[in-house]
């Protein structure tokens, strides 16, 4: 299913869960790097604005639908995916890395929530193996000298899957970067889902998520900076709705 048009256009190419565990299975075993982003409306919102993020969403290996909207949206346009936010795949894919005994890495966040969430992660994944945790400076760029400094401890790490927790766009260019730089490393781009194992953040109770009203939660916990983000989600509704009824047509 695409998304958006022209060069800010986006494929969810992984429309299931099934699909997606069985093609991470399958890079992990053989040692093969990837990239996988979850896509959002928030992500469609600053896509066609900032030719950076597309450039690095085109380079993503696997592309997963995180968010209810992009979800109603493919079924919509007759070409359904299900949905798979960053937060809830962090633990089912830390199992798989335990049972292949494939070290992983997380970058992101700062050290407290790194700390927290390590520990969060190792208490409830017996065999897995963290071994690299770093949390970037401020005004972090992943275009950077002091990125790719960074993508190469990883990989000299040991670890051959990372877990980025930058945010967008931030995160899914550290992953296009380091499949250049780290290409031995799967990067997997899952925003706040450190946060949430962390305690740092509170994520929305399950009946809120289970009704879609996630989006609510986060608006009513930083309306500051939630409110304008998701006025620029609805904005790009109208127009996504007519794309998909014309990808059904």
């Amino acid at each position: 299913m695409k998304f958006g048009r022209g060069d800010a256009a986006v494929v969810v190419n992984v429309p299931t869960r099934e699909a997606l565990f069985l093609a991470l299975r399958d890079r992990l075993a053989a040692q093969q790097g990837f990239a996988l982003a979850t896509l959002n409306l928030d992500h469609l919102t600053k896509l066609p604005r900032e030719p950076d993020f597309a450039a690095a969403y085109a380079a993503q290996d696997l592309v997963v639908a995180d968010g209810r909207p992009v979800v109603w949206l493919s079924q919509l346009a007759g070409q359904p995916v299900e949905l798979m936010p960053g937060s809830d795949l962090i633990l089912p894919i830390c199992e798989m890395a335990a049972e292949l005994s494939v070290p992983v890495a997380l970058y992101g966040s700062d050290a407290d929530a790194l700390d927290g969430a390590a520990k969060a992660l190792v208490a409830r994944v017996p065999g897995l193996i963290i071994c690299h945790q770093a949390a970037p400076p401020m005004g972090f760029d992943p275009d950077s000298l002091e990125a790719d400094a960074a993508l190469r401890a990883i990989a000299e790490s040991g670890a051959r899957l990372c877990f980025l927790a930058l945010g967008a766009p931030k995160q899914e260019r550290l992953a296009a970067r380091g499949r250049v730089v780290a290409p031995e490393v799967g990067f997997a781009s899952i925003g706040a889902g450190l946060d949430f194992l962390a305690g740092r953040q509170r994520r929305a109770p399950k009946w809120m998520r289970m009704l879609a009203l996630e989006w609510l939660w986060r608006a009513l916990q930083s309306p500051a900076r939630m409110v304008p983000r998701y006025a620029r989600c609805f904005a790009i509704l109208p127009g996504l709705t007519r794309d998909a009824l014309r990808a059904r047509r």
